[in-house]
């Protein structure tokens, strides 16, 4: 790939991704996979004013190895220099960006119930840090390729090919054109107008129906709001947090869904996939589930924490979308959950509720934004999917019809 193109879509991350500000640090995540990119990722920071950028370099066979010989008790305590870190996130604000590049079948064979306790016990010694991190700071998520993540999506292709070909998927449904920064204010003026729309029907339910079988009800916050594209901090710096993004969202009311929702895509997930699976709702609850394929790492998931049986998003991709239009499946869900509507299950945004810069982030919750140690979407969009929102004055509003938006 053209290193002109690759310096757009860096300097794309650094300004409109997390928005650097002039003396601000920059943490970045990054396999190594693409070390001459994350290279200009960091120059492109400085050329913005960072004061320091820090690369984490995450590589996968590590994490396996370290799973199979490290006690559960070693993975799950926080050490003196871990703590002193997020002391650090928490003083400084800093940027963070994340760039993926993971193999989607890089974890198979991981111990997947150590892995699951590994993350129960060291979840309450950081939610402290993460509650106090909510909505202050700028991150973004962003692909960059990776050999084996490259030949998943192009088997007959050679590596190089393969690589090749994975670049052109990743900035074209990035939007890195001539002019990406003005490609993404156009995206982003569209995504809020959508928002504004949903925003002034007064939803109380939406109702999914889908010919695999999906029917499935979930009930809003009254006070809660659509948001898509770029986000404000508390700091009141705006940034767009996922590279790219399709879609609308909104995080339901704890408590409020009720039916059943089939996957429309494998879901990958701490380097597996989960492949053809179902789950029902009850009063709120995922009470029962089944996969085909990894049926213990969806069980693991919906199990971690108390609030992870309930939903934390509910957004709305319309099929037709770059992303789909692609023809590819990713085995990503940065990618996927933008080529379809989709769900999460955990944690849900306080972000969505309006006025939230006003309240405690236990005030929002409180409303029914829902709190666990997770956050984990899975795509439900069909190419025949409706959805109907029932407002509160009784009116019912066509928002989706063969998978795309009804208006």
């Amino acid at each position: 790939m053209k290193k002109t193109i690759l310096r757009k879509y860096a300097r794309l991350i650094a300004e409109t991704g997390v928005n650097v500000q002039k003396g601000q640090d920059v943490f970045i995540v990054a396999g190594l996979d693409q070390p001459d990119f994350v290279r200009m990722v960091a120059e492109e920071c400085y050329k913005l004013g960072a004061a320091r950028v820090v690369v984490d370099w995450d590589y996968q066979p590590l994490a396996k190895v370290d799973n199979k010989f490290c006690s559960v008790e070693t993975l799950g305590t926080l050490t003196n220099y871990q703590k002193a870190r997020w002391d650090y996130y928490v003083e400084k604000i800093p940027c963070r960006i994340y760039l993926d590049s993971d193999d989607p079948d890089g974890l198979r064979g991981i111990d997947q119930d150590k892995m699951l306790k590994i993350q129960q016990m060291r979840y309450p010694q950081i939610k402290a840090y993460r509650d106090k991190l909510e909505n202050r700071y700028q991150w973004c998520i962003a692909a960059v390729p990776g050999p084996a993540w490259a030949k998943k999506l192009f088997p007959e292709l050679s590596k190089r090919q393969a690589m090749e070909k994975l670049w052109e998927a990743i900035l074209a449904t990035s939007r890195v054109t001539e002019d990406p920064v003005a490609a993404w204010e156009e995206h982003n003026a569209d995504l809020s107008a959508r928002c504004a729309h949903l925003n002034s029907l007064g939803i109380e339910t939406l109702h999914y129906t889908a010919s695999n079988g999906t029917d499935f009800t979930v009930g809003m916050i009254p006070e809660a709001e659509f948001k898509g594209g770029g986000d404000t901090s508390l700091q009141g710096i705006f940034f767009n947090p996922n590279i790219p993004t399709e879609e609308c969202f909104i995080s339901p009311k704890r408590g409020r869904a009720e039916g059943i929702v089939y996957a429309s895509m494998p879901l990958s997930r701490e380097g597996q996939l989960i492949e053809d699976f179902w789950i029902r709702f009850r009063e709120g609850k995922a009470v029962e589930w089944h996969a085909e394929k990894n049926n213990q790492l969806l069980t693991n998931i919906i199990t971690a924490d108390e609030g992870a049986a309930y939903l934390g998003e509910c957004a709305l991709v319309p099929f037709d979308s770059p992303i789909q239009n692609t023809g590819l499946l990713f085995y990503n869900t940065l990618f996927d959950e933008n080529a379809a509507c989709h769900l999460a299950l955990g944690m849900g945004f306080a972000d969505t509720i309006r006025g939230f810069e006003e309240k405690s982030l236990e005030e929002c919750r409180a409303l029914g934004v829902n709190d666990s140690m997770i956050h984990v979407d899975f795509m439900i969009g069909t190419p025949d999917l409706s959805i109907d929102a029932v407002t509160r004055d009784g009116k019912t509003v066509p928002i989706f019809r063969n998978g795309n938006w009804a208006f």
